[in-house]
Parts: C-alpha cells; structure tokens; sequence
C-alpha cells in the first residue's frame, strides 16, 4: 500500500469516527432519560454547546492546519475525541455530562478543516475521492444508532461511549505511526497578493452562494440526523422491537442514502456542478413537508430520499470549493465553511428540543426546514450567473 493510500485510508477512517462519535448521544439519550431524570427534550439540549464548539473550533482548526501541518492536528483529533467519548462514559451528572459531551464537540471540530483539504491536495479531480470520503463519514451518521442500540442493550449507555472511545485511539496511534508527517501549505509571505492569485474568477460570488447553501443545508443536516432515531421511536413504536429495531431502521437509511455521495461526487467530475446542486437542493424542498406528516413504510422512503438528497449535496460543494480555492487557502476557506454549515447546525438541537416539547413534535420541525430549504434552492440560482462558470 502507498504512502497516498495509506493516508487516504486513515483519513476516511476519520470521517467515520467523527461523524459516529458525534452522534452517539443522540441515540444514547433515550435510554439515559431515566437515569437523569430528565424528558428526552431537556435531555437532548446539554449537547447544544458541542455542537456550537463543533462548528465555532473549525475556523482555528483550519488555520493552524494550513500553517503548521494536517498531520499532528489529525492525530490530535483521533486521541482527542476518543479520549474525551470514553471518559464521558463515566459521567453521573448533567454537569459532567455536559463537559464531556463539550469535549467531543471540541475535538470533532478538528476533522473537517483539516482531513478534506489534506485528502485532496494536489488532486486534480477531487470528486470521486470526496464522495467515497463523504461515504465513509455517512457510514459513522448510519453507524452511530446501530453501534449505539447494540451496545446499550449489552452494556448499557456507558459501554456504548467506551467501546467506540478506545478504538478511536487505538487509530489515531497507529495514523501517527503509519502516515508521514506533511509540511505546512500556508503563504509565507505577507504581502497583500501573496497566495492569491491561484484564485479562479468569479471566486467571490460563488463563496457568497455556497455560504448560504452551507448556512441552510447545516441545520438541515443536523435536524436531520439528530432527530430521525427519535422520529422512527415514536412513529414505529408499534412495530420494531425495541431500541435495537428503531436504531437498526435509522443506521438503514444512513447507509444507504450515504452512497449518493459517490454518485453526485462521480457526476460532478463529469457534468455541471450548478446544475446537480440546484437539482438536489430543489427535492429537499419537495420532501421536507411530506416528511412532516408521513408514517410508516412512507415516512421510511421519504427519510431515505431526503438524506440521499442531503448526503449528495456535500462532494458537488467541496469540488466547487477545491476548483476555486488554492490549496495554501483551501484549509482557512473549507473551516469558515465548516464555522457556518456546523455552527448554525448547532440550532437544531434547541429547535427539536423546543418543538418537540411545545409544538406538535416533528411535524413542525420538517415544516419549518421545508421553508427554509426554498432560500437555499434560490441561493442556488447565483451560481448560473457567467461569473461562476468555473464551476462547470
């Protein structure tokens, strides 16, 4: 195996780990009500400075990794976040708790601005090789509820955080061991044009549309993974078996809606960028409401749709990203992406907190994100104009 192959491969890993540590609690949570004497949405809100650190870090994260290097910065955050998983096992109050779930929002920030720029740099056609990445993280969302479902009902809530902690580390040892170090990428010089002119024409319209596609598509995303184990509990109590049954139906539709990704990030090698994005983001607009009020078989293909949809959507705007950004930038511009698409997704933990506590549950939530979704399909729109034309 290559020294590229090698690092593409720990480097997928950690998206998997990322995205499944992230996700444990919200699985976890509804066994752990009892215990803390808490309902579910009382519950659920201590994990919303997690997910405000997970979006808020990227931006410092970005930075450092572009000046000093990716690789210490990526062995940081698989000992970081498994190291702080495992310990928040341990926690036997909402304050502890708390700070352990903080810390895994912490140290997830890591990965996004520091993993995708390290993964395609110096790749000329990125595309395929951040879908079979975006893969590998939507694997870690289908993970999460299945891992988690399974090992609550063998151990327990704890066993469910401590398992996934130690493997977490045991791959970042080996990814410190096994990969090379890469030497920073950052402009050494500080004149004003420094690092700039590497930037395609019509860059500035194109962040400007993406930043709002990223702002939308966040809360989407996190809405949406977040609260389906949850919506599957309530809507299918009647039918599946227990914890094990709703977790398994959620980690389906993650897993298989995650191979959108391949295919949107195979297609955006070969057709128009702006085209597929505005397709994509126009049937979120259509499936949100039916979401809404769907159940049953029904509320089954419309979750799996949805997140194809949203899976899919990811690899076209990193390839846009990478066409137009040059790599010393690409880890400062990929962490404001990450700041704005992970920081706003934080909203959904109080949004599904309050809604399912003060409305009508879910049906407002996905109603909500449905009207939402139209200023993201609008914004969509800007990226026709003949300035973005790069991004064919």
């Amino acid at each position: 195996m290559s020294t590229d192959q090698r690092q593409t491969l720990f480097l997928n890993l950690g998206h998997f780990f990322d995205h499944m540590l992230i996700l444990i609690y919200a699985t976890a949570v509804i066994a752990m009500a009892d215990e803390f004497a808490q309902s579910y949405g009382e519950m659920i809100l201590i994990a919303t400075p997690g997910f405000v650190l997970y979006g808020a870090m990227s931006l410092p994260f970005g930075w450092l990794g572009d000046r000093r290097g990716r690789h210490g910065y990526m062995t940081l955050f698989f000992v970081g976040i498994g190291v702080a998983t495992t310990l928040t096992a341990f926690s036997t109050t909402i304050l502890e708790l708390t700070i352990g779930l903080t810390a895994i929002g912490f140290f997830a920030a890591i990965y996004h601005p520091v993993g995708i720029p390290m993964l395609v740099q110096g790749v000329d056609k990125p595309g395929k090789k951040i879908g079979v990445n975006g893969v590998c993280g939507n694997m870690g969302v289908a993970a999460a509820p299945l891992v988690v479902g399974a090992l609550m009902l063998a151990f327990g809530w704890r066993g469910a955080f401590i398992g996934p902690g130690v493997l977490c580390i045991l791959v970042g040892l080996i990814f410190w061991k096994m990969v090379p170090a890469d030497k920073p990428v950052g402009p050494k010089d500080k004149t004003p044009t420094a690092g700039q002119a590497d930037f395609q024409v019509g860059w500035q319209r194109v962040l400007v549309s993406l930043g709002i596609i990223t702002l939308i598509s966040g809360l989407i995303f996190s809405s949406s993974t977040v609260a389906l184990p949850k919506l599957f509990e309530e809507r299918f109590a009647a039918d599946l078996p227990g914890s094990i049954g709703f977790a398994a139906l959620a980690s389906l539709v993650y897993a298989v809606a995650s191979f959108a990704q391949v295919a949107a990030g195979s297609a955006v090698d070969k057709y128009s960028a702006k085209s597929l994005l505005i397709g994509i983001l126009g049937t979120q607009v259509v499936i949100l409401p039916l979401l809404a009020l769907a159940e049953g078989p029904l509320l089954f293909a419309a979750s799996l749709f949805l997140m194809a949809c949203v899976f899919g959507q990811i690899p076209i705007i990193d390839t846009v990203l990478t066409r137009y950004v040059p790599d010393s930038h690409r880890g400062r511009v990929f962490s404001v992406k990450y700041l704005l698409n992970l920081s706003v997704g934080a909203l959904a933990i109080p949004m599904i907190s309050g809604m399912h506590q003060w409305a009508d549950g879910f049906t407002t939530l996905f109603q909500t994100l449905s009207l939402i979704a139209i200023v993201m399909v609008a914004a969509a729109f800007i990226l026709r104009r003949p300035q973005a034309a790069a991004a064919e």
